[in-house]
Parts: C-alpha cells; structure tokens; sequence
C-alpha cells in the first residue's frame, strides 16, 4: 500500500498540471516581474523532486541541467516549456518506484549524502515538496491571471475522490 503522503504528493503532482493546462511555450516563457516565468517554475519542481527522490535517495542525477537552470538560488530563466515538461515526466515517473517503497518508519530516516545524514528526514522533504508544488500553483495562477486567461482554477480539485485523508496506519471502526 502506498504511504498516504506519497498519495497526497501525487495528488498535488496532478493538480500542477491541471492549472498549467492550456499555456503555451510564448506564456510560460514571459516572466512578469518579480515572479517567475511558469517554464521555469516546471523546471524547478523538477529539480527539487530529482534532488530530493532521485540524487539524495538513490545516488542519480539524470538532469543535471535542472542544477545550473532551476535551482533554488539560480539566476532567474525563462527555459522552453517543452523541455520542463519532458524533464519533470521523466523526474517523476523515475521518482515513482523509490516513493511506492516509503513506509512511515522510511519516512522517518534522515538520507545520507556524500557520507553523511543530511539536516532534515524524507518525511520532512515530502511535506517541502507539496507544500512548494502549492506555492507554484498559486505563482502560476497569478502568472496566467496577468496574462489575460481566464476561467481558471477557484480550488483544489476532487481531494475527496483522488486523494481523500488516509490514516498512516489501518484502524478498526
């Protein structure tokens, strides 16, 4: 059974894609200031998910692009769409196996990286990349809003359907 954050993390990994619905390589390449063109934000999602579920955990690094173009603390960029998506569905669907294995006492551990235990645990890196997922939503909501789109998302989507509260562990009513 799929650890329930691993099923909220998709969850939130489908509601990415369903706000960035519709944009085009032009849209997502403008960057209206401060915010961040939405290409990159694609980019950098990659990035985190590769570093965290890929790098940190099983010692791969299949784009290491993603470390100079979208990294936390990059100069800004405004990278062809295309090449973010392709980068970030083969990111995850490479991220998907590691993540069927986490169990709550895995989620618990700290990843070990160059040798030593890195500052928090995979729990904790799970909770940063939906909560960041979330803020990018948002980013890229305003990003299309400026932009002139409209009847864009007003909430989250089928929570109840899609990813409902699962307790971690099995109880008896």
């Amino acid at each position: 059974m799929t650890h329930p954050l691993v099923d909220q993390l998709r969850f939130t990994r489908s509601e990415f894609v369903r706000a960035l619905e519709g944009i085009t390589d032009e849209e997502a390449r403008r960057r209206l200031m401060p915010m961040n063109s939405i290409s990159w934000m694609i980019g950098h999602l990659a990035w985190q998910e590769q570093r965290y579920w890929l790098t940190f955990a099983q010692g791969q690094t299949p784009h290491p692009e993603l470390n100079q173009l979208t990294a936390n603390g990059a100069p800004a960029s405004t990278p062809p769409l295309d090449e973010m998506w392709q980068a970030w569905h083969a990111i995850t669907q490479a991220a998907d196996p590691y993540l069927d294995t986490l169990t709550t006492e895995a989620l618990l551990t700290r990843p070990v990286v160059k040798g030593k235990p890195i500052w928090t645990t995979v729990g904790s890196l799970m909770l940063r990349t939906t909560y960041h997922y979330w803020y990018h939503i948002g980013e890229a909501q305003a990003v299309r809003q400026m932009l002139g789109h409209t009847d864009l998302l007003e909430f989250v989507g089928d929570i109840d359907t899609e990813a409902p509260y699962t307790p971690e562990q099995p109880i008896a009513l």
